[in-house]
Parts: C-alpha cells; structure tokens; sequence
C-alpha cells in the first residue's frame, strides 16, 4: 500500500489510543506504538481491516533509544502531523518505579526524540490526567520537572519511587507531564511545531475500570458525583479534543494542559459551595 505523506503516531492502544488512532487516521499513515506485542497486534489487525494504513512499531516509551526507532520510523513515511502519547501506567497497575519510568521518562523522550523530527505544523499531544492538576507542588519542583535534561530527570529527589506511593507517584508524574510539555512548547515552536497536553477525568477505559474497581473506587464514584456532568467520560470525548488540538483551528494553542474531567475538579474545589 502507498503511504501518504502526512503520519499520525498514537503511543498506548488502550481505549483512549485506540479511539484516537480511528479518528485521525483515515487518510494518513498511520502509526501505532505499543509495550505489549499482543495489544499491537490486535490494533493493528483492527485498524488496517478498517481501511487504516498501518505500521505497527513496538516500543517502550521507557528507553530513549526505543523512543529514537520510533521516530525515526515514522519520519521515514513523510510529514510528522502529530504524535499523540497516551501511553502510560495508572496505580493499580504498576508501583512508584514503573510509574516514574513510564508516566514521567515516556513523556520526555517522547517529546525530545519526536521534537527532533517536527516541522512546521507538527503537534505533540501528551495524555495527562486530572490528578497532575490536583498535585501539590512546590514552584520550584514544577521548574525542575519542566526544564531538567531528560538525562538527569530520573535522579530529582522528587521522583525518587523509594518516597512515593503509587498513588503519589501517579500525581506527581501527571503533573511533571504538564509542566515538561509547557517547556518544551518553545523548542517544538523554533521548528514550527506546538505541544500541548490534555489531562481528562475519569474516562471508561479498562484502565479506569480497573482503577473504579480498585482500592480508590469509592473516592472516584465520589468525584463523578460533584461533578458538573456527573459522568463516566468516554475515549471518544478524549479523542474529540485530541482532533481539534491537532488542527489548523487550534493553531494558537501551545505549551498548556486542557482539562477534560466533565467538571470534577470545579467541583472538588467549589462543589460545597453551590450547595
């Protein structure tokens, strides 16, 4: 199959990836990236039997020069348009160190290696979450995740997995995501490109199934119900932002996180005093 020269890169075919990855990629070469061989194959098989063009590149977003061959594959079928990273683990699935290598390291080499190949009109869109907004940081901890060489951010004593919970660990590599894509919104900017990060709520995914079943259930049924909607979100409400993010409308946006949570923060922080 001929490629076209326009290619969209998704990281993570959990639901949201998936869902992203059918919405941009009719008309474009389309790449579809992923830790665990069988998830790829099972997307790749679901997307090329929608018509898709696909290439499937296993990666792990955890290694810089995995992140490197993905780029670089990419680039090898023409114009990068926009890398949209949503992989990353949730803490009913993976402990403190895990969490940092995946959620915190992904991102940024996600961000150096796909910046290297971006031109005029590339867009990088990172997953975040509600909970990197809720994180409380000190000031000059979100300058030190934002703008500390990738090479040296695993060593910052905030990210240390030895002082984290998992549930820590997720908030505060959430909220190292926001601030790294707001740095690097200057790089990606000298070549054209934008960054910009989406942080949604909770979503209905398997992964926030499984966190709805896990331990934080309660709390999370909790936050749906202050919230302005007062619903589950979808992969599909995630992939319609992810669609306007990347588009010629939405070219004034860069180096900043779009809260998608259907309200539940406002809620959290106003909820009692609407009563």
């Amino acid at each position: 199959m001929t490629h076209t020269s326009e290619v969209i890169v998704v990281t993570g075919l959990g639901g949201m990836g998936l869902a992203i990855a059918r919405r941009l990629g009719a008309g474009r070469s389309l790449v579809l990236a992923d830790f665990s061989t069988e998830a790829l194959e099972k997307a790749t098989e679901l997307l090329a039997g929608e018509g898709h063009d696909v290439t499937a590149v296993a990666t792990d977003v955890s290694d810089q020069a995995s992140v490197r061959a993905l780029a670089e594959s990419a680039a090898a079928l023409g114009s990068l348009r926009a890398i949209v990273h949503t992989a990353g683990l949730s803490p009913v699935q993976a402990g403190p160190a895990a969490i940092v290598a995946v959620d915190v390291m992904g991102t940024a080499h996600v961000l150096d290696e796909f910046g290297a190949i971006a031109k005029q009109g590339s867009v990088a869109v990172c997953i975040a979450s509600m909970a990197g907004t809720m994180a409380q940081v000190a000031p000059e901890v979100e300058h030190a995740f934002a703008v500390t060489p990738t090479a040296e951010l695993a060593a910052l004593a905030e990210l240390d997995p030895g002082n984290l919970d998992p549930g820590a660990a997720y908030s505060i590599a959430k909220r190292a995501n926001q601030v790294r894509v707001r740095a690097a919104s200057v790089a990606w900017g000298m070549r054209g490109g934008r960054t910009v990060s989406i942080s949604p709520g909770i979503i209905s995914t398997p992964m926030g199934q499984a966190e709805l079943a896990g331990p934080a259930g309660d709390q999370m049924r909790h936050m749906i119900g202050i919230s302005g909607v007062k619903r589950l979100g979808t992969p599909d409400d995630i992939a319609a932002v992810v669609e306007f993010l990347i588009s010629h409308e939405a070219s004034f946006i860069s180096g900043c996180d779009i809260l998608v949570d259907g309200g539940t923060v406002a809620g959290l922080m106003y909820g009692t005093a609407a009563k």
